[in-house]
């Protein structure tokens, strides 16, 4: 039977050759956000990274998607490869990668889950916050929005350039309604009760100064898995993976090469 990608799903994909690696963005992202690590993976890896339905170059959802319905979404990508994969996901998509490693366990070789968070629906305050994010989005349009949210996603000390690229890649990849239905199954996701159902061998990664979820998150992820290493990455914010590619990408590279080597042994 022959799977195929979901309709009007956006990848850029990259690398003929290896290990798939599926990267999952943030939710004021795209696919854009992963330029530093498709480069690092190219030579040993294939590599796919999505814009999530109704970012960027995605078409819009037809109804609204919960945390599940995104997850399976990403499984059909996986699918239609007929492999497994490497996960790769950033803030709201690590919590995506967690879901999808719990539901299609099959599917996830390993989970690499960068400056995540259980969900928002931890507390009534963190998701009348996120769900709050939706009006300002309504509001002020994609550019205003990514202004104000964008340079908070790295730390103090980023270049005006990396700033500058964040802000332009929210403005370019976010819209309604795909921001709210995000917002929402962010708001209604707390993964803290089923953390110990992923098989997969997980690496987790915190900016040091991260200002969005930070290392404390992080560390509840870290402490909820079996298979984990948990690493801080020095002189970064939310985007670790593209304030401090180099760093970002040794780990991720260390990561994917035990879990395939360690596989490969046992095989």
């Amino acid at each position: 039977m022959t799977a195929y990608d979901p309709a009007g799903l956006h990848l850029e994909e990259s690398g003929d050759d290896g290990p798939l690696v599926l990267c999952l963005h943030g939710i004021g992202s795209s696919s854009a956000a992963f330029a530093p690590q498709t480069e690092a993976l190219a030579a040993a890896h294939r590599t796919v990274a999505w814009d999530a339905p109704g970012y960027a170059g995605s078409a819009d959802p037809e109804h609204g998607l919960t945390r599940d319905d995104y997850a399976d979404t990403a499984a059909e990508v996986i699918r239609a490869r007929d492999t497994e994969a490497h996960v790769v996901g950033v803030s709201w998509g690590g919590v995506i990668a967690l879901r999808l490693a719990t539901r299609h366990p099959d599917l996830v070789a390993s989970l690499t889950v960068a400056d995540s968070t259980p969900g928002s629906g931890t507390s009534p305050e963190k998701a009348a916050a996120m769900r709050a994010r939706v009006p300002e989005l309504e509001s002020l349009g994609p550019r205003a929005f990514a202004q104000r949210r964008g340079p908070r996603l790295l730390s103090q000390d980023a270049p005006p350039e990396l700033v500058r690229r964040v802000v332009d890649t929210m403005a370019d990849s976010i819209r309604l309604p795909g921001y709210a239905s995000a917002a929402e199954s962010m708001a209604r996701t707390d993964l803290r009760g089923e953390l110990h159902r992923v098989t997969a061998p997980t690496l987790v990664l915190c900016g040091e100064k991260d200002r969005i979820t930070g290392p404390d998150a992080s560390q509840v992820l870290a402490g909820g898995l079996h298979k984990t290493a948990y690493v801080i990455v020095k002189d970064a914010g939310h985007l670790a993976n593209q304030e401090q590619p180099e760093r970002f990408n040794a780990w991720l590279l260390s990561h994917l090469h035990i879990v395939t080597d360690t596989r490969t042994t046992k095989g």
